[in-house]
């Protein structure tokens, strides 16, 4: 299946004006850090509670965060997933799981009329081993972006090499200032998430690249930014091909998978699209502004 087969916009000519708008929901994403005071992070990071409930009669989410809020766990997520009637609550906390489970249990048997609360699980993750995955996390990211870095300089060049990590670089940015701008908790399967879109968003500039490197065998004459314009329309359909499947794959993810994994699906749904865009608007023209850089600096 082919779209855009003979599609001829001129993706060059925008470039800056792309670029100026990454550039501003990024400066926008790190205002909103400094005025947040950082991310919200889930329990993973923060370290707390985690408490699996069983009732025999389920009740609106929205009932058990008002019987946990009024038992002192403000901010407390509780989420709802497999049998009806199964709860997954976590709080932020200090103290001994256990005993958090067993208030836990009080106060939603009362807070429903009475119902048998069955405590299925009981997980605690301490500040310490929080803070461990934090580190852990932000590492992982970064190696990765440096595995990109000496894989596409052996395929490619290094100039290439550098636009895929500032176009990974931009898409992991503008998914974190999202979750800035909204209040969302960065959790481990958001880190998932993000670590998925590195690997999309490369997969998806390669292709790219490919048809640039193609071209420069058969094209050597003409002209580097008509060249890469070229290149990006030739590759259109399939990249939008590829992002359109993707997306509806998340879409039933989104529709139907259920609260416990909306934030790894939410995250790559919003990943998938700026990695498509970053493909177009932001790799391959890095290669052009630097192509235009070169010469001047050599004069």
């Amino acid at each position: 299946m082919q779209f855009f087969t003979d599609a001829n916009v001129n993706f060059i000519r925008i470039r800056r004006h792309a670029m100026l708008i990454s550039a501003v929901i990024i400066l926008a994403g790190l205002i909103s850090l400094a005025v947040h005071r950082g991310f919200k992070t889930s329990i993973d990071f923060a370290g707390g509670a985690l408490v699996e409930i069983g009732l025999q009669q389920p009740v609106p989410v929205s009932d058990i965060r008002a019987v946990v809020g009024k038992a002192g766990f403000d901010g407390a997520e509780i989420t709802r997933f497999g049998e009806a009637g199964d709860y997954l609550i976590k709080v932020k906390s200090v103290g001994d799981a256990a005993a958090v489970a067993e208030q836990l249990k009080d106060a939603v048997s009362a807070g429903v009329g009475g119902q048998t609360v069955d405590v299925r699980r009981v997980e605690s993750v301490g500040p310490k081993i929080g803070s461990e995955l934090r580190t852990a996390a932000f590492w992982a990211v970064i190696y990765s972006l440096i595995g990109i870095l000496i894989y596409v300089s052996f395929r490619f060049d290094f100039r290439f090499a550098v636009a895929a990590i500032i176009a990974t670089a931009h898409d992991v940015l503008i998914t974190l200032a999202f979750f800035s701008f909204v209040g969302m908790e960065i959790s481990l399967s958001v880190i998932a998430a993000l670590l998925t879109i590195v690997g999309y968003s490369l997969n998806d500039t390669i292709v790219v690249f490919d048809r640039i490197r193609e071209n420069l065998g058969v094209r050597r004459r003409e002209d580097f930014g008509t060249l890469v314009n070229t290149s990006i329309n030739e590759t259109l359909s399939r990249t939008v091909i590829t992002g359109g499947t993707t997306l509806l794959a998340l879409a039933a993810l989104l529709a139907f998978g259920g609260e416990v994994i909306r934030d790894f699906a939410l995250t790559l749904t919003l990943g998938i699209i700026i990695g498509t865009f970053s493909s177009i608007f932001i790799a391959s023209p890095v290669l052009v502004e630097w192509h235009i850089w070169r010469p001047k600096k050599s004069k």
